[in-house]
């Protein structure tokens, strides 16, 4: 080699060669985590006058991770908690459009029953037997989406639960009574409101907190719970309310709410309990489902009421919007009154004011013989969604710092 080529050498070397020098200073090398050694420390390299940081992957930090895991399972009996958790998986696109149509359920409600009311026909085919088996089939879905973990959640926290339970079975019964009263509504209309008013909450409920920014755990125990009670609470407060005002036949509401209600609910936990690879694969449609089911719920009401309701008018309508905007009210304050957060307040307010008005309906066309007796029922189908609707997209725009 020539002596220019020799001279030339080191110079080059400098250029196409970097020099890694340790860095002293400027960044502090963070603590080897136990599950992971020395590597996720750090990595770093001076470049010209840039220093950087180099992290291992994640397929190598879960390769560690596995291996430490493995080495360590007979050391405990606890469960070793994994320090880098699996991410989510992507949402596929039908299950966001499932979501948006979901959300938009008052839209299809109050479709429904616009459609139920001005053509009435066209909803005529669902008749009684077809009503209960949707009504049924909605509890199954309920039950599809809750495991009996669930149930041991009401009694791990029984206040908000045990304070909408009473909000469902004393607050709300009295304040049917009460308007009933008040406004010295007919036998049968009376009797229609307070069965209303004792009804559980409904499955709209739930899709109302979600819209809301409420507590949607708590809104499904809070549903489950009073969706078991009322095998005993609505005959009782029913035959107790109104039955000085006429014949209830509280044997019959037991029977049909126990059908109706509780089989299909507990048929759908066990199925999801046992079954839950199969069941998980079609929960993200069980919400609509639950919404086209109560769309046709509500239809179907107000279509067999419809030549009533254009009658009558106002004169059926107010009784049943003053039950749900105070029922709303006294949820919410009822709750703030008791020192809950922003959002087990929303809960509460939306499951005290939401409640199953096609179980009135079912239970009203199948045990009293006076058609006036179902009017509440399918007017307060639209008010519930209505009001829950409107008061979820107001909290929706302010959400909740708890």
């Amino acid at each position: 080699m020539s002596a220019l080529g020799q001279s030339r050498l080191p110079s080059i070397a400098r250029q196409n060669v970097q020099i890694r020098r340790p860095v002293t200073a400027s960044i502090r090398r963070p603590q080897a985590l136990p599950c992971c050694g020395p590597a996720l420390a750090g990595r770093k390299r001076q470049h010209s006058s840039t220093t950087e940081i180099h992290l291992p992957s994640r397929q190598f930090l879960q390769t560690r991770r596995q291996q430490y895991v493995q080495a360590h399972a007979g050391a405990s009996s606890a469960p070793i908690e994994p320090a880098f958790p699996e991410p989510a998986a992507p949402r596929s696109q039908l299950d966001k459009v499932a979501d948006v149509l979901t959300t938009m359920f008052p839209v299809w409600v109050c479709l429904g029953a616009a459609i139920g009311i001005s053509r009435p026909e066209s909803v005529a085919w669902c008749s009684s037997g077809l009503f209960t088996g949707l009504l049924g089939f909605l509890m199954l879905s309920m039950g599809l989406t809750l495991t009996f973990e669930d149930f041991k959640k009401c009694a791990q926290n029984p206040v908000p639960i045990g304070v909408g339970y009473l909000a469902q079975y004393i607050v709300k019964p009295l304040l049917g009574y009460g308007i009933a009263k008040v406004l010295n509504l007919s036998p049968a209309l009376a009797t229609g409101l307070i069965l209303v008013s004792c009804c559980p909450g409904g499955q709209s409920s739930n899709v109302a907190t979600y819209i809301a920014h409420g507590d949607v755990a708590l809104s499904v125990l809070m549903t489950t719970a009073s969706t078991l009670g009322a095998i005993v609470m609505t005959p009782l407060l029913t035959k107790t309310l109104a039955g000085a005002m006429i014949a209830v036949d509280a044997k019959g509401l037991a029977v049909s709410t126990f059908q109706v209600v509780l089989v299909p609910t507990l048929v759908g936990v066990i199925a999801n309990e046992f079954f839950h690879d199969v069941v998980k694969k079609f929960t993200a449609w069980l919400p609509l489902v639950g919404v086209a089911i109560t769309t046709l719920l509500c239809a179907s009401p107000c279509a067999q009421v419809a030549t009533v309701l254009k009658a009558e008018g106002m004169s059926l309508l107010l009784p049943v919007a003053i039950l749900h905007a105070c029922a709303f009210t006294m949820g919410y304050y009822l709750s703030k009154g008791l020192k809950f957060n922003e959002k087990t307040a929303r809960t509460v307010s939306i499951e005290t004011g939401m409640q199953s008005a096609a179980l009135g309906f079912a239970l009203a066309q199948k045990h009293f013989s006076d058609v006036m007796v179902c009017v509440p029922a399918a007017v307060s189908v639209v008010f519930m969604a209505l009001g829950g609707s409107a008061l979820a997209v107001f909290w929706r725009s302010r959400p909740t710092t708890d």
